[in-house]
């Protein structure tokens, strides 16, 4: 007998190689409604007048905190293992990531 069908519960899950190779973020829009969150990921880049969103994820208000829990858990064992993530409070990223500087 299979020893996928002796686990209950299992969930088996597939990923394309499209999705496994993954999209660059680095700023996140977070919207909600009383139903669902939505999360868009975006990759700005430097001279760049407009981004677009890389990806959209919709959660249900239960799953969106649920992942909220998730990350805080991951980032503590990050943590815990690396040392204290800096927040961007703390280091001033460039808005011009070192291109040239806009004028008007």
């Amino acid at each position: 007998m299979n020893d996928q069908q002796n686990v209950p519960n299992q969930l088996n899950i597939e990923i394309s190689e499209e999705v496994a190779e993954g999209s660059y973020a680095n700023l996140a829009i977070i919207t909600h409604s009383h139903a669902e969150f939505v999360i868009d990921f975006v990759n700005v880049m430097p001279g760049t007048p407009k981004s677009k969103v890389k990806s959209r994820i919709i959660f249900t208000p239960q799953h969106a905190k649920r992942f909220m829990k998730a990350m805080a858990e991951n980032i503590q064992k990050y943590e815990s293992i690396n040392g204290p993530i800096k927040d961007l409070e703390e280091v001033q990223m460039p808005f011009n990531f070192g291109g040239p500087t806009a004028e008007a």
